[in-house]
């Protein structure tokens, strides 16, 4: 596949709404409010910004202007029945830019829904369960092999297009779906569990797969985060983790014209998310060790990290597409699996390349 590249926005907003289309004694039929998040994914067209590397800062500032309209007001004076959906599909019309690829609202830092480049919605709600394992097939001296526990999160997303109902797929039926999984999984050790005698990322996403798809045929697929910065995807057939970090670099946009703010020199707080697709051994019961990407990243991550990235060699422009396109030349061939890199400048707002078979669509 050829590589892609996809600018990303978000932009919070606050509001309040009620959604009257809900049983009479549901709670969000009440006035309430949320801190919202709208976000947009979106491949642009060359020469699009005002210059190049202002892409990222000119699509924020049209997202920006999008939801300004909404922003410490009553939702449903603009959205006639304001569900996370619906506020996506406002968006998407509103926003004025071109090659959209994804829009999405996340109302909670647990729940949220993303219209796709079809037009499909796709919900999704944040799960969270404490529990205890270890990885036995791990080579002596493993960190992994030593029990230890995580506080698990589990996403759930469910394609809310092949609902029968006016919602599709609502909130409280992936609470319904995921309630005995978690009795099941909580507070214990994995291990224990059939299924998971060697319970990795990957075997935990398809263990939960197998589980709910029979009862929630929606289900587009499972996102599970062992740690805060490293999971798995999994939709039934293809495995995808990632593994991120942070790095704090200074820089100067030269491209930017003489006086505009970005020509000084600036930094940011930088988020890189590196993507890995590749078949699960059946051994280990992984697809690549999540310790085995940190340390191939590591001599990458030592030249951004607290350096000036306008002096680093190879790199003409500093803007986050073109970071992505470094990183990448960095790993040339150390890191076969990787397939896509996310590198974001501010919460949200950066560059997604993707050159890999699983399109770039799938969130994290």
């Amino acid at each position: 596949m050829k590589e892609r590249l996809l600018h990303t926005a978000a932009i919070p907003f606050e509001s309040a709404r009620h959604v009257d289309i809900l049983p009479e004694e549901h709670r969000s039929r009440r006035l309430h409010g949320h801190s919202f998040l709208a976000r947009l994914r979106t491949e642009l067209p060359n020469g699009w910004a005002p210059f190049q590397g202002a892409e990222t800062d000119s699509l924020a500032e049209q997202l920006s202007r999008c939801v300004a309209t909404l922003d410490y007001d009553l939702l449903n004076n603009h959205v006639a029945v304001p569900t996370d959906e619906n506020l996506a599909r406002w968006v998407r019309d509103c926003v004025e830019v071109p090659g959209i690829e994804m829009v999405g609202i996340q109302s909670t830092r647990h729940e949220g829904a993303d219209l796709d480049v079809h037009g499909n919605a796709h919900i999704w709600r944040r799960y969270r369960f404490e529990s205890a394992h270890r990885l036995p097939n791990v080579p002596d001296g493993h960190q992994c092999g030593r029990m230890h526990g995580h506080g698990f999160e589990v996403i759930l997303h469910a394609n809310q297009n092949l609902g029968t109902s006016d919602m599709g797929v609502d909130y409280d039926h992936l609470d319904a779906c995921w309630e005995p999984i978690h009795t099941e999984l909580d507070h214990a050790c994995l291990n224990d569990i059939p299924g998971l005698e060697n319970p990795t990322s990957e075997t935990l996403a398809a263990w939960i797969w197998r589980r709910l798809k029979p009862k929630l045929h929606q289900l587009s697929w499972i996102t599970v985060y062992e740690t805060v910065t490293a999971g798995c995807h999994f939709d039934g057939e293809h495995y995808r983790i990632w593994k991120e970090q942070r790095f704090e670099s200074a820089l100067q946009l030269t491209s930017a014209p003489e006086g505009d703010k970005r020509r000084r020199l600036h930094g940011h707080s930088y988020l890189i998310r590196l993507h890995l697709t590749a078949s699960l051994d059946p051994v280990m019961g992984w697809t690549v060790d999540y310790d085995d990407v940190k340390e191939i990243f590591k001599p990458i991550y030592k030249a951004l990290d607290h350096h000036r990235l306008d002096e680093l060699n190879g790199l003409s422009l500093t803007d986050p597409a073109s970071i992505c396109r470094w990183v990448r030349t960095e790993f040339a061939n150390d890191l076969p699996e990787l397939d896509r890199i996310d590198l974001y400048q501010t919460p949200g707002c950066g560059a997604v390349l993707s050159w890999g078979n699983k399109a770039p669509a799938l969130p994290t």
